[in-house]
């Protein structure tokens, strides 16, 4: 999210999160648009979501502070030891990693202390918002330190199949790219359809 009225349009149908891409080389970079006061204003029960890719820990605490950030997303290289770092600032992390086939969840065990969420994405020639899904049975060989979301590719067209699975590590699921009419500004009526169809769905489990 970066433009006002879109962001405020999307917030009024109170998601869990909003991102905000803080990446200069991805097409939904915030650049000058995006309003720090703006984001401030927003209802405590929409957290935001600052997105990073292998920023240094000073541009991510200024950031963090200045849009007043609940979650930073680190989409890029960040090893164990900088999650550390920004975990011991006092910052809030989702730690994001491309999953493929050749994927080892057995790497992710030292990042378990410090990272509140990990995230799943499609692997792909991006760090992120590549717009399709990855094969989600290989999740099947995870089973921690931390709780996820599932990423990559997910909209309308495959929430059908997105209801129906189920894993003891899913705390929710990130949107991006099949709910949007160009980058950075999201379709207001698909979103608000779709959001209705996972509370639903919560409601009824």
């Amino acid at each position: 999210m970066r433009e006002a009225v879109n962001l405020g349009d999307i917030a009024n149908l109170s998601p869990d999160y909003l991102g905000f891409i803080f990446y200069e080389k991805s097409p939904r970079y915030v650049g000058d648009a995006l309003d720090a006061e703006l984001l401030r204003s927003l209802p405590p029960t929409v957290r935001k979501v600052g997105v990073f890719v292998d920023a240094p820990l000073p541009q991510l605490l200024d950031v963090a502070t200045r849009y007043g950030l609940d979650y930073v997303q680190l989409h890029g290289h960040e090893s164990a030891a900088y999650c550390q770092e920004a975990h011991q600032e006092g910052l809030r992390l989702i730690k994001a990693f491309s999953v493929d086939a050749n994927f080892d969840f057995g790497t992710l065990a030292e990042y378990g202390a410090t990272c509140d969420f990990f995230l799943f994405d499609t692997k792909g020639k991006q760090p992120g918002g590549n717009g399709y899904a990855f094969d989600w049975d290989l999740l099947a060989g995870y089973n921690g330190p931390a709780p996820f979301l599932l990423s990559g590719g997910l909209g309308p067209e495959n929430a059908t199949e997105l209801l129906s699975f189920t894993h003891p590590y899913l705390a929710g699921y990130d949107f991006n790219s099949q709910l949007e009419t160009a980058p950075g500004l999201k379709d207001v009526v698909a979103t608000r359809e779709l959001l209705l169809l996972l509370n639903q769905q919560v409601a009824n489990s």
